[in-house]
């Protein structure tokens, strides 16, 4: 993994904000002005740069990304709003390229303000930082309670040419569907129209970053960014053509990649599971089972313990509001069957067969609701002690 696109160059310094001197502000920048878009958290309660980041977008086109981690900019009022102005007024400033199109994005503590005099006087070494090969210190910079970067990269083929799609992320906590507590951002060189971009990160999205939990809470601060710098081919993808097809594969294969690595990072997780669930009336429905399997706080508890209780599992399904006859559900913990038609068949020695699987950092639970064609899947992971430490002590 390069973790280079053509057309763009990343930094990451300390800026003040975490006390420890980590990595703390990173900074993504294009060439020339690309072609962007964003998806945003669909929480009321939105954070400053969030607002401004989307307002932005609307018009289709950024060149710079400012970020910074450890303070989310989140809940404080017009000093935060005039905070994250400021900031990337600064950056612009420096960069040479209109204010318009810089965008801000924050993560960290609610509630607290910016250390805006830190963080400007550490932009123009941020800038100065800038390099091809500066990815991996945007990953380290943008990170809270992540225990590493998450990075993916993926490439496709247009013709003649090689193109790229890198993508960089963070999160761990407050991972629920709608994006979660989650910063992503996404690079590639190929050339896309706006609307055609628009529309292959919602639906990637949809299929990724929307089918993951770790916690259910769902975030101020979440946003996905994707800019398209254009310079690996001279015209523009079209969606339906081949290469739009490799390329909404590409750039699926890269979000997967990030959301499985989020949830794998759930704060104090040891297990990433896939819920997938067959034979629904619909996909809806199927989804909707999954999800609720997947967020159900006994289930995340009885994964962490290894223990396969098929009872919490089947109760879950239960509440979804997908309707479904209990009587023809199936199950199986890996390759383990443990529930047939309506029946528990475990014995001690299955029972220990799927205890054995569920210790395993990876694994999948299926589970078949009737005959129906519906299919759906939910990424999601133990929850235990070290998730409650971590979430007791955040600011204290």
């Amino acid at each position: 993994m390069s973790g280079r696109v053509k057309g763009f160059r990343f930094a990451g310094v300390h800026g003040g904000v975490k006390v420890d001197g980590a990595l703390d502000l990173g900074l993504v920048v294009a060439d020339e002005p690309a072609v962007a878009s964003g998806l945003f958290t669909k929480n009321r309660v939105r954070a400053a740069p969030v607002v401004i980041s989307e307002r932005r977008l609307k018009k289709g086109i950024c060149q710079a990304i400012l970020v910074n981690s450890g303070n989310a900019n989140a809940c404080t009022g017009k000093q935060g709003r005039q905070t994250a102005l400021a900031l990337s007024r600064g950056a612009a400033v420096c960069l040479r390229v209109p204010t318009s199109l810089v965008v801000p994005a924050s993560t960290g503590v609610i509630g607290e303000q910016l250390p805006r005099e830190g963080i400007e006087a550490a932009i123009p070494e941020l800038v100065s930082d800038l390099s091809e090969a500066g990815a991996a210190r945007f990953a380290r910079a943008i990170l809270t309670t992540d225990r590493g970067p998450k990075v993916a990269q993926a490439e496709l083929r247009v013709g003649r040419t090689t193109c790229q799609v890198l993508g960089i992320a963070k999160g761990a906590g407050m991972i629920h569907p709608n994006m979660a507590t989650t910063l992503a951002f996404v690079t590639t060189d190929a050339r896309l129209r706006r609307a055609t971009l628009s529309r292959v990160l919602r639906r990637a999205t949809e299929g990724t970053f929307n089918r993951t939990t770790v916690d259910g809470d769902t975030s101020t601060n979440d946003s996905i960014y994707a800019l398209a710098s254009g310079v690996a081919t001279n015209r523009a993808i079209e969606e339906k053509s081949p290469a739009g097809r490799r390329f909404v594969g590409a750039l699926t294969e890269v979000l997967e990649t990030l959301a499985t690595k989020i949830v794998a990072d759930g704060e104090g997780a040891q297990h990433l599971v896939r819920i997938e669930v067959r034979g629904a009336r619909t996909d809806a429905d199927a989804v909707q089972i999954a999800r609720t399997i997947a967020g159900s706080l006994l289930v995340k508890t009885a994964l962490h313990g290894c223990d396969p209780n098929w009872g919490r599992i089947l109760a879950a399904a239960g509440r979804s509001g997908a309707r479904f006859n209990p009587d023809h559900v199936s199950m199986r913990i890996g390759d383990v069957p443990i529930y047939r038609r309506g029946t528990p068949i475990m014995t001690p020695k299955t029972e220990a067969r799927a205890a054995a699987t569920m210790k395993r950092p990876e694994y999948g639970i299926s589970v078949m609701v009737g005959r129906g064609r519906g299919l759906g899947h939910y990424w999601t992971c133990d929850l235990g002690h070290e998730y409650v430490r971590i979430n007791a002590d955040y600011r204290t």
